[in-house]
This record gives structure tokens, sequence and C-alpha cells, in this order.
């Protein structure tokens, strides 16, 4: 093979996993890694929990020290050693040594660009007080750490409502830090939840203490010679600490007049992870993906997304013809709270937004057997298109195993399965793992009877938007729990019920939304007509209570 000098720029997930892979490819690679760093293969997304002492030694949160990946894989490793050009025509690399300054140049026959991205660091007054933190390298996690087990921080403030910011915040608050938590977004978990999916997570957060204030927008910091307050678009808030984890950009500064196509200082590539430019190819944090449902170009800097990428990527380099289809905007969380997160595929905004009339439900389900000790419930909403019934994309909320709930997802809308292939579906059951009829399969069926007309509701979003204007809300639970409301019980329920009409508009309400479907299931059979049950019951609708 001809392209046997390939150079790698980056030495995280995605320039490690090319690297490592390309040597067990073919051994006659010459394969050299330079990286800005002075760590390589560091779990970046450990570093919350390093802070909140889930991961007790900070040698943990380095997966390979330079010296053992040279000899695992035979792969030549320059830390502290940071990319300034590309000359495509000449296939050089300029780089600059960190400790000494000077400048050296390297040449290629392939190179891979990931150089993953970096904190976005507002220009704000007083950025550069003491206790003003940032959460991407392992330094970063160490000096938090520090810091709080110290005993200097008892009260910060996170500035960022996405993955990291709020597992800092949940990690943070399990070290007895008060903690608030801002974004100037308008919910927490912006693009990777709907909006009332988000709230519901902001109330969980407020229950246990961990302030959620959004929409609000991070203005300076003040103090003497360390954080004392932190400034926001509606007030001063007293702290010790800051948390930076806004968001990152990039790093592809110095490919500047490289000729290689960029979109927002994100690397373009195609279906083999190559560049608009021969021998160039791009992975990790620095480049685009594509979307698996929609065809477009998608940004997704996620420790999966790079591994994944980086292996074809390496494949690829050593002679296959691998497409990589790309990713389904699939992610999970540990959430403060208590609460788990888990998403894959397009939310309904997302959906609405491709143009599909998207039809979605949303269930509260028992994650096991509810007789199993720890036993607890998933509030999932399903997204699915109307006209094809193919599945689009799924959300998780709860205690238990978010993770396979998603997981089930990504296989079925990968394959393009609609809801009716996924009706029945022979899931694995046993009381500590599971219920006789899955989670996932459950939410299914609910789906399915709203698409045929046997389920007819009102989405917690109809409702707050005043769908139900109109209705007389009615309390089908197991046992009367809203006083202000008539109560229908299902085990009386054998013909008309005296003081409901057939032609009256009725909003049947439980805790979970399964009884008041029993409820409507009977009431119909008797010839009630105008009957609506709401989605997700008091579980998810919590003002239904304060409303009385």
């Amino acid at each position: 093979m001809s392209a046997k000098n390939i150079l790698i720029l980056g030495g995280v997930a995605a320039g490690t996993k090319v690297a490592a892979k390309l040597m067990r490819e073919n051994r006659d690679f010459n394969v050299t890694i330079l990286t800005a760093g002075k760590d390589i293969s560091y779990a970046g997304c450990g570093l919350p929990y390093y802070v909140g002492d889930v991961i007790h030694e900070k040698g943990e949160l380095i997966v390979n020290t330079p010296e053992k990946f040279q000899a695992l894989t035979g792969v030549k490793v320059f830390t502290e050693t940071e990319a300034t050009a590309v000359h495509p025509e000449a296939k050089t690399v300029e780089a600059k040594n960190l400790k000494t300054g000077e400048t050296s140049t390297y040449s290629y026959d392939k190179l891979v660009i990931a150089t993953g991205a970096s904190p976005f660091v507002p220009d704000i007054p007083g950025r550069q007080l003491k206790n003003v933190f940032l959460m991407r390298t392992p330094d970063d996690a160490i000096a938090l750490r520090e810091a709080v087990e110290s005993g200097s921080i008892k009260k910060a403030v996170v500035a960022g409502g996405g993955f990291i910011g709020l597992e800092v915040a949940e990690n943070l608050a399990a070290q007895g830090v008060k903690v608030s938590v801002i974004d100037f977004a308008p919910h927490v978990l912006p693009n990777f939840l709907d909006p009332e999916m988000s709230e519901y997570v902001e109330n969980v957060m407020a229950e246990a203490g961990i302030m959620p204030m959004t929409g609000v927008a991070l203005e300076g910091v003040l103090g003497t010679d360390k954080v004392e307050k932190v400034q926001t678009s509606r007030r001063a808030m007293k702290a010790d600490a800051l948390v930076m984890a806004i968001g990152i950009r990039p790093n592809t500064a110095f490919l500047e007049g490289s000729g290689i196509e960029m979109v927002k200082g994100t690397i373009l590539t195609d279906k083999y992870l190559q560049t608009n430019l021969p021998d160039i190819y791009a992975a990790g944090d620095c480049a685009m993906v594509t979307n698996r449902e929609t065809g477009k170009p998608a940004w997704s800097p996620m420790g999966s997304t790079a591994n994944i990428a980086g292996r074809l990527l390496a494949k690829n380099i050593a002679g296959a013809q691998i497409e990589y289809p790309g990713v389904l905007g699939t992610g999970v969380a540990k959430l403060p709270g208590g609460i788990c997160t888990g998403r894959t595929g397009l939310t309904e905004t997302a959906a609405a937004a491709e143009g599909y009339e998207a039809v979605t439900v949303i269930s509260v389900v028992d994650d096991k057997a509810h007789y199993y000790p720890g036993a607890g419930s998933f509030i999932i909403k399903m997204v699915a298109d109307k006209s094809s019934r193919r599945l689009l994309g799924v959300q998780v909320l709860g205690k238990g195993a978010v993770d396979k709930v998603t997981d089930i997802a990504v296989t079925a809308i990968s394959m393009g399965a609609t809801v009716d292939q996924l009706a029945s579906m022979d899931f694995a059951y046993a009381p500590p793992f599971s219920t006789a009829i899955h989670p996932f399969a459950h939410t299914v069926n609910i789906l399915l009877n709203k698409m045929d007309g046997q389920l007819e509701s009102f989405t917690p979003v109809e409702y707050t938007q005043g769908a139900a204007e109109g209705y007389r809300i009615v309390d089908c639970a197991i046992q009367p729990s809203l006083p202000a409301y008539p109560y229908l019980d299902l085990t009386k329920i054998e013909g008309e019920m005296p003081g409901f009409g057939k032609e009256e508009k009725l909003l049947l309400v439980c805790a979970k939304g399964k009884r008041a479907y029993m409820v409507q299931n009977r009431l119909k059979y008797y010839g009630y007509t105008n009957t609506r049950v709401l989605e997700g019951g008091t579980t998810f609708n919590t003002q239904i209570a304060e409303e009385e």
C-alpha cells in the first residue's frame, strides 16, 4: 500500500481510535499523532463524576498515557504539539511545540483532523477571578473537586443547562454545594428534549433544591480576588464559584486558508468521512457527520460518535469503502433530582420542522414489575409519522434504565420500522428488569391506539395551550385524588352515569393515563361521545392539582 505515512491531529477520542484501528488493520502503517494537550485518550464524559467523587481517583480519568498508548499500538505520539497550518498541495502540516515554541513541519500521505473542540468562554468581566471553572479536561475536574474539598465552595452557579452543566450540578449538589443552573435558552436540555419534557426536568430539579433559571444571560462575575457574585441579565446571584458549561466550539481556526470546506467552523465530510480535499479526513467534535433520518449535515460532539466514526474512517484509509450512515441525535444522561433521560431520533419540534405530520403520545409506565423493590416509572414520549407510521423518535425520563428504552428505539429507527412492526415484539422480561409487556412496547400500544382512534386524548402541550377549554375535568384515579372535580370509579360504570351527559365534553384524568383510557373505553361503549384522556395524567401534568 502506497499511503503509509498517516498523520493524525488530535489525541482524545477520535484521534486515538483512528490510530489504534489503523495499526490493527496494517502494521506497516507509519502513524503519528500530534496533540496540543499533555494528556491523550482521557475520559471527558467522566469529568463531572470525578467532581462528585463517584470516580474516586484522578488517574482513572486517563484511559491511556502517551507512553502506554505507543507501547500498545506502535503509534508515535507527540503531546503539547499544536497544529498551526495545513498545506494540502504540499501534503504538510506545520505544528508548534508548546513547551519550546519551536515550529516543525510534518509530511503525510493521509491526514486525519480530529482536533476536537474547546469550551466557549464568553468575554465577560471577572472571568479571570479565582473559582471560575471550565469542564473540558481532567485538570478542570481536578481543580473544581479540590476547591470543593477545601471547603471554600458552599454555593455555586453553573452556566449551561446541557448535559455537562446538569451533570456537574448534580455532582456538586451530591457534595453538599448549593447549586443554581442558568441558561440563555428557554429550557434546560434545549434541542435535546421537547419543551414540555424539559419543563418536567426543571420541576424535578427545583424539588431537589437545584434551581434552574432559564432565559437568563451570563453577564459577568463580581468579586475582588475570587467569585463573590455572578451577574446575570436578571440579577446578581451570590456564589463562591462559577462553572461555565455554556457550550463548545470546534478547534479549526488553524485551517483557515487551507481550502477545507467548513460550516460554522465545523469540517464538512462525506459519507466516507473524507473532506472536500483528497487524502484529508475528519472525525470527532471538529467535524460534521450526517443525520441518519434527514440526510442533512449534523454536528454530534459525542464520545460515541467520535469512536464509531473513527473506527470506520480508519478502515476506509486502510482500503475499505464503508459508508457511515450517520447519527440519530442519541444521548443519555443522569440528571439532578435523581432522574435520568434518554433520547434518540427526531423530537416533535424537529419532526415538524422537517415537514412530518407527527403523531405523539406521552405515557407513564412502570419500569419493572410494580411489586419488585425499587420499581418506578418511565415517562416516555414517542413520535411517529402519521402517513408512513414510521417511528421517528423517542424521549424518556425516569430513575430506571432509560438507556434500554432509548437503544430499542435506536434499533427500530435505524431499520426504518413502523409502529405496527414494533408491536408484540418478544422483549426480555423478569420482575427485576422489566414488565410483562415491556415499557417500550406498552408505549407503542398506546400510540397505536391513538393512531387508530381507540384512544382519543389531549397531549400535555395541547392541554396547556387550551385545547381542553369547555371540557369538564373528571377524576378517574383508583381512589379520588382531585377533590375539586367529580369522580368516576371504573368498576362502577355499568351503563349511563348520572350527572354526566352523553354529549358532554369530559376530560378524563388519572395518575398516569391508563385508568382514564379504560374509563373512556367503557364510556364509549355506553354511548358517551365527547371524552378525552389527558396523556401523562397528574404524574406529568402536575399543574392540575394546583388549578383546583
